[in-house]
């Protein structure tokens, strides 16, 4: 079973301070990126791996999907989805994506931010994936990018010559990776970025776009704490094809 932090209280009220918390897709820098990765959802049945707070299920709604699914571990995440998120179409419940059956050749797209990297076994689940989208599906996704979480002590370092850099030490190491975030004892899985895409490959899927996010200028002009993202990849994003 996956840990289930966000189910702890002071991880979950940390959390909830967040601006991608608090003010949804529109919080998070990375959404615009994301969003031109995916296709028209007009139609489509969806499922939301790691739903969270249910931002994601609730803009998929607004766009005219067919029906949405929103699973994550957390009980917490779940009633916040209900409460905050509800629509017609969409379905919240909760599932351990490590060990959730998915049904056959339900849906038209699979969608996941910031969850995979705390996932063991990722083939299994982009097995299950693979097995749930119809002919045609996407599968688009953001994780931790494998440099920012690699090291076995992440954080910005400086050297003696006062230059700031960020190590990578261990990257060819892949397992499990224990950080301090929000709470003590955050378990994640570090794979490398090779690992993530064979897998992928492995499983039936096509590659169609891989991007190693970074804010753009405008962004970075309208929050100047955005720069350090121009000095490490924090998140990596895929889109794939069934």
């Amino acid at each position: 079973m996956a840990q289930n932090v966000y189910d702890r209280s002071e991880f979950f009220a940390g959390y909830s301070q967040l601006g991608r918390s608090v003010h949804g897709l529109a919080g998070a820098a990375e959404w615009p990126a994301i969003r031109a990765l995916l296709p028209p959802l007009k139609g489509l049945r969806i499922i939301d791996l790691g739903c969270g707070f249910g931002w994601f299920s609730r803009f998929a709604a607004d766009e005219g999907a067919a029906a949405v699914l929103g699973l994550d571990l957390s009980e917490n995440m779940i009633a916040r989805a209900t409460a905050e998120n509800a629509h017609p179409v969409i379905s919240y419940d909760r599932a351990d994506l490590e060990q959730v059956e998915l049904p056959q050749a339900r849906f038209g797209l699979a969608y996941s931010s910031l969850a995979f990297h705390y996932l063991e076994d990722f083939g299994r689940l982009v097995r299950q994936v693979h097995r749930t989208l119809v002919p045609g599906g996407k599968f688009v996704f953001t994780i931790e990018h494998p440099i920012y979480m690699a090291s076995s002590n992440p954080g910005w370092r400086t050297d003696g010559d006062g230059n700031r850099f960020w190590p990578v030490d261990n990257y060819s190491v892949e397992g499990r990776r224990m950080t301090d975030w929000l709470a003590k004892g955050v378990v994640k899985y570090h794979r490398t970025l090779g690992t993530t895409v064979n897998t992928l490959m492995d499983e039936g899927f096509v590659i169609r776009r891989l991007l190693e996010w970074h804010p753009t200028p405008d962004q970075i002009a309208a929050n100047s704490a955005l720069q350090e993202e121009m000095d490490r990849p924090m998140i990596l994003m895929i889109s794939a094809e069934r």
